[in-house]
Order: structure tokens, then C-alpha cells, then sequence
């Protein structure tokens, strides 16, 4: 890797960082909710529904009146006009500060245009509301919640779908290159002669961060092609590194499956079980699978790093630094001298904090858009659709998006610096789609809950 640039990451995708997870989740549970499309700015309704549905008729017409004009409340504040402790209940602002409202009323504007009003407000037999508000260039469809009461200040709001309107690939695309650092996407067929719908940089090599993780998932489901292994064998658990995942505290010795390691290892970016299959597999197995997938730079990606490995360069900056100048010969070298220092101990190694960019353009995982579209084309060409199964466990949309595909599977990266979205699809014709996003930023940190809002957008678009 003497020209070489790598880097980190991973996402909710899955997070290879110790403080990026905390990062990522705290603007992801308040503004997607864990699921692309599904905009969650609030707790949850304190309001048992069994006390709407047994109410007098007069009290349920009262309550239709509060979540009616609740709903114009919630415009105003967008708006300015209220602030937001006159319309939200007390135990809504605990969970979502006014600075978290200001801060997603900003999102949204920024990606559907200002506030413009309520379009409907259908009342429900819990006593919630579905609404639909309009946004400039975008419906918001949810639900509103009130409390009981003459006040019935709102205790939940749940946007769920926004679906754009007079959007174009050429909007979206111009607003990604808009972007701060480097941007890349394409949402396209699968098939080589396939045309794309939205393709920025699409040649372009990023850090992916955990979407490196989709190579290891394709070089094991190569070798249970070849009948060199098998889903259901059983091995002992001997790798630890650090979280994102859950591995890291069973066990040592625990028996587990492969299929079990590539499940939590996609679904959950369960870093322990990654190092777990790349010791298994081999270093060299999954650097064939780079080189076989059509990577345009697969130098970029070798040696092929382990979690922990990638760690410990991070976290002593001076000796990634060394590693990123450093030709393939020499950086495998460095690599077996940290193995001999460290015999795969993570307590012998000083994590790096991941509070900022940290060696993205050196110490990393790399791919383009077009490497990752070889990469999945491989894994539909396959007669066993375990990977592909495995790959649709956390399928990263909402329940609104997934009548539209007849499947989804996604795997995702992201750091301090570092974001990766991509998504495997199917459409109800049988055809199949990639949408990848990523945004590297060496100077600054990137917001995954954007990328999230592009990606929603490009799902909406026409595809022929």
C-alpha cells in the first residue's frame, strides 16, 4: 500500500469508534429513530390509549380539537412564533431540550425547505392523531400525541415517511456536492450496463469506515461456496477488540457459529466478531475478494486491517502516521511487530478517544462507489442467499419505505470525519439496486442524520 490512503468507521449502521456509537445515536434516536424516514422528536406519549378509547363523545371531541390545534403548534414553533415550552409537555423537553428541536427544525429545513403548514390532522382511536405537515419540497407524514386536559400540551411526535415533492436527481445531487469535505453517491441498477439515477464521484475511493465489513461478509460467503467452511460450524471465540458489538464481553472460549459472527458482525457491527472471521478466513482470503470484486485500487486496501489493528494505529497517532507513509512491504512488517507487541491483547494497546478526524486519509478501509456496486453484484450472483439474508437483518429504513422493495439489506460505516450508507435493493420487478453515500471530512466532523435525509430523498426518485 506505498501510495496507499486508508482510514475507519462504521455505523447504525455500526460504529468502529469507542465514542463515535454515543455520537452517532444521540442525533439518530432524536431525529431517525433508528430507521431511516422516521424523524422522532419525542419520547414516548405518557398518555395510556385505553383512556381515549373509553372517553365520553364530548371528551373525544375536545381531544380532536387540542391535536388539531397542537398540530398548528407545532408549525409555529418551527415557525418562531411559540416557543417551544408553551407547546410541548414537560416530559417531552426532558427528553428532547428545545437546543435538540432547534437543531432538527434545522435538519429539515435544510433538506425539505421552511415549514410551510398543517395539510391534514386525521384523529385515531388511541387518541393520537396521524398528521402531515408541508414542508417547502417535502409531506411530512406522523403521528401527534397530546396530554389529557384544557392544556393537552403535545407528549409525542413521530414523523415517519417524508415524501418529497418536485424533487430531481439533479437537486439532490448539486446539494451533495454542496456538501463540507468530500462526497460520493450512486443509486443505480446493479447491472454493469445499468443506468445510474444519481451518481456523484462515483470512481471516487473514501474512507468507509465498517463498511469494509461487507468484504469479509463476501470473502466467507466465498468460501462456503468453495466447501471450504460451512454457516454452521462451530468455533471458539478467541478475538476481542473493542465496541461497537457485544462479543467483546462473552466469554473467552464461548462456541459459536460462523453464521452467528457474520450476523452480529453486519446487523450489529459487531467489531470482536469481525476480527473473529478475519482470523479464520485470513488476512490474504479477504484481500482476494478485494482484488476479485474489481476494486479500481485495491493497493488502497492492503494490508487488510482487523478492528483492533486499526485501533491500535489510531490510538498511537505517531506510529499510524508512520504506517500511513509507509510502502505494503513495510507496512506488513509493522503490522507483525505489533502483533508480536500486543499477541492480540486489546489491553495492551491505548484506544484512540475518537472525539475528532483521526488519520482518515491513511489509517482506513477504502472503496468508490463502483467498488462497492462490484462488491454486492458478487454477492447476488451467488446461489446462497445466506449472506444476503444475513445483510437484510437491520435493513436501516422505516416501515413506510419497505412496501416499495422487495428487499433491503444494508451495511454502514461512520466516524469522527467518516460516513458510509449502503443499501443492497430489490425491486418488485426483481431488479436489483445499489444506493451508497459517503461523506468524508478531514477538518470536521459529518452528521450521519443528513446523509440519512439524502438517502430518503434518493429512494423516492423515479428509477427508469
Amino acid at each position: 500500500m506505498a501510495t496507499a490512503h486508508r482510514g475507519c468507521g462504521s455505523c447504525k449502521h455500526g460504529s468502529i469508534g469507542l465514542v463515535t456509537k454515543q455520537e452517532i445515536c444521540m442525533f439518530r434516536s432524536l431525529l431517525t429513530s433508528c430507521a431511516l424516514g422516521m424523524v422522532c422528536i419525542a419520547a414516548t406519549s405518557t398518555v395510556p390509549a385505553g383512556a381515549y378509547m373509553q372517553a365520553p363523545e364530548h371528551d373525544v371531541a375536545d381531544s380532536e380539537g387540542r391535536l388539531a390545534h397542537r398540530a398548528q403548534d407545532v408549525v409555529a414553533v418551527f415557525k418562531g412564533a411559540l416557543e417551544p415550552d408553551e407547546v410541548f409537555a414537560e416530559s417531552f423537553l426532558a427528553a428532547v431540550p428545545p437546543t435538540q428541536l432547534q437543531a432538527i427544525n434545522a435538519q429539515l429545513t435544510a433538506q425539505f425547505g421552511a415549514v410551510v403548514g398543517v395539510e391534514t390532522v386525521t384523529p385515531r382511536p388511541d387518541g393520537q392523531a396521524n398528521i402531515a405537515i408541508r414542508f417547502e419540497r417535502a409531506l411530512a407524514r406522523g403521528t401527534i400525541a397530546v396530554a389529557p386536559g384544557p392544556e393537552g400540551k403535545i407528549t409525542g411526535l413521530l414523523f415517519k415517511v417524508f415524501e418529497p415533492v418536485d424533487d430531481s436527481a439533479a437537486k439532490i445531487t448539486a446539494e451533495l456536492a454542496a456538501l463540507p469535505g468530500r462526497v460520493t453517491a450512486l443509486f443505480a441498477p446493479l447491472a454493469v450496463d445499468g443506468a445510474p439515477v444519481i451518481s456523484l464521484g462515483a470512481e471516487q475511493p473514501l474512507a468507509i469506515g465498517s463498511a469494509f465489513k461487507l468484504y469479509v461478509l463476501a470473502a466467507l460467503a466465498e468460501q462456503v461456496d468453495r466447501h471450504k467452511t460451512g454457516w454452521d460450524r462451530t468455533v471458539e471465540l478467541t478475538a476481542k477488540s473493542f465496541p461497537s458489538g457485544m462479543m467483546q464481553d462473552w466469554p473467552d472460549g464461548s462456541p459459536v457459529t460462523l453464521h452467528t459472527l457474520a450476523t452480529l458482525m453486519i446487523s450489529i457491527s459487531d467489531n470482536t466478531a469481525t476480527d473473529q472471521l478475519i482470523a479464520l478466513l485470513g488476512r490474504e482470503a479477504i484481500e482476494r475478494e478485494i482484488r476479485a470484486s474489481g476494486h479500481g485500487a485495491p493497493d488502497s486496501m492492503l494490508p487488510f486491517l482487523d478492528t483492533l489493528e486499526l485501533f491500535a494505529l489510531k490510538g498511537d497517532v505517531a506510529r499510524g502516521e508512520r504506517f500511513g507513509q509507509a510502502s505494503e512491504s513495510e507496512q506488513r512488517a509493522l503490522l507483525r511487530q505489533l502483533q508480536s507487541e500486543i499477541g492480540g491483547d486489546r489491553n495492551a494497546i491505548t484506544p484512540p478517544v475518537f472525539t475528532e478526524p483521526t488519520l482518515i486519509d491513511t489509517v482506513e478501509w477504502f472503496a468508490s462507489p463502483a467498488d462497492l456496486r462490484g462488491l454486492l453484484r458478487r454477492l447476488v450472483e451467488r446461489k446462497d442467499t445466506t449472506a444476503r439474508a444475513i445483510l437484510a437483518v437491520n435493513p436501516s429504513v422505516s416501515e413506510a419505505v419497505k412496501p416499495q422493495w422487495s428487499y433491503i439489506g444494508y451495511k454502514g460505516g461512520s466516524e469522527p470525519g467518516v460516513l458510509n450508507l449502503t443499501w443492497l435493493l430489490r425491486d418488485r420487478e426483481e431488479r436489483w439496486h445499489i444506493l451508497t453515500l459517503g461523506w468524508n471530512n478531514p477538518d470536521a466532523l459529518v452528521d450521519t442524520s443528513t446523509l440519512e435525509l439524502f438517502a430518503m430523498r434518493i429512494m423516492a426518485l423515479p428509477r427508469s
